[in-house]
């Protein structure tokens, strides 16, 4: 049989995305599993991604990572969505599959593999989410879809916050009710699963952290931060001296990940040489 130099490529388009890991781990999980694949970083600027998108087409990739600024922008070059995706409105992930470009999620999704990994499902549980922007969305729909009783949507732009809160009720089977993010905000009571899904806390901002009374953070909860770097944010620090389980950013990182690696390859994602290689990032 004959050679093949030919890698297939995945990758992601953002900007700004120097700072971005993904593509240490999904390089690791082809290493480990022998694929030639490649995950290649590349800055697509706001007016670029029409052209980006039909290069994913012409080099015949198998798919592509979204980041800022062009979750939402990718759809119109889109063939087809998921149902989370459509829900949430936005694409993180796209996989090419007989000439077709199909959309998919998997920043909630893997959240939420990350919440059952530490034996945290939101199903039947009462959910507090700090922010409603992009991961915050994805979040609260996958929580909902995975049988969350109740969704708190705590955010200062009321008119983003409701939105999310009413897409929620809407589209899902789940309650939901915004809740203005005022200083020193109070963490509701009934709070079974805390988020923290905002930047805050993200480096170099490694000193922020969300104005809450944390005291209000109950022993049993569990606390959740979408930040990965650094893994132990101020915010987890603090929820953990007040007893609850705490449940960092790298989990949900390395799942979608993993879930990216599956959909482009067919293959199962060696999901702890991927953690390791993402760990090692921040030692």
């Amino acid at each position: 049989m004959s050679k093949n130099y030919r890698a297939e490529l995945t990758g992601v388009f953002g900007d700004p995305v120097d700072d971005n890991p993904t593509g240490v781990v999904e390089e690791a999980g082809f290493a480990a599993t022998g694929l030639n694949y490649r995950y290649l970083t590349i800055r697509i600027t706001d007016g670029e991604l029409k052209d980006a998108m039909n290069a994913v087409r012409t080099l015949h990739m198998k798919g592509i990572n979204l980041t800022m600024p062009h979750k939402v922008k990718v759809l119109p070059y889109l063939d087809e969505l998921s149902k989370a995706a459509s829900i949430i409105g936005a694409v993180n992930t796209v996989i090419a599959c007989d000439g077709k470009l199909l959309g998919e999620n998997t920043d909630g999704k893997g959240f939420l593999r990350a919440l059952n990994d530490n034996q945290a499902s939101p199903d039947g549980k009462v959910v507090t989410i700090l922010g409603a922007g992009g991961a915050a969305r994805a979040i609260a729909v996958e929580c909902a879809l995975a049988g969350a009783k109740q969704i708190y949507i705590v955010n200062r732009t009321r008119t983003r916050g409701e939105e999310l809160a009413e897409l929620i009720a809407s589209k899902t089977a789940a309650k939901s009710a915004y809740i203005p993010w005022e200083p020193h905000l109070c963490v509701p009571a009934d709070t079974e699963i805390l988020i923290q899904a905002t930047n805050i806390g993200l480096a170099p901002d490694v000193d922020g952290c969300p104005d809450l009374d944390y005291d209000s953070i109950k022993p049993g909860m569990t606390a959740s931060d979408v930040v990965f770097n650094p893994p132990d944010t101020p915010f987890l620090k603090e929820a953990s001296k007040r007893g609850a389980l705490t449940i960092n950013g790298l989990g949900m990182l390395v799942n979608q990940a993993a879930l990216n690696f599956t959909l482009w390859t067919g293959v199962e994602a060696p999901y702890d040489v991927m953690y390791e290689a993402l760990k090692a990032e921040f030692n």
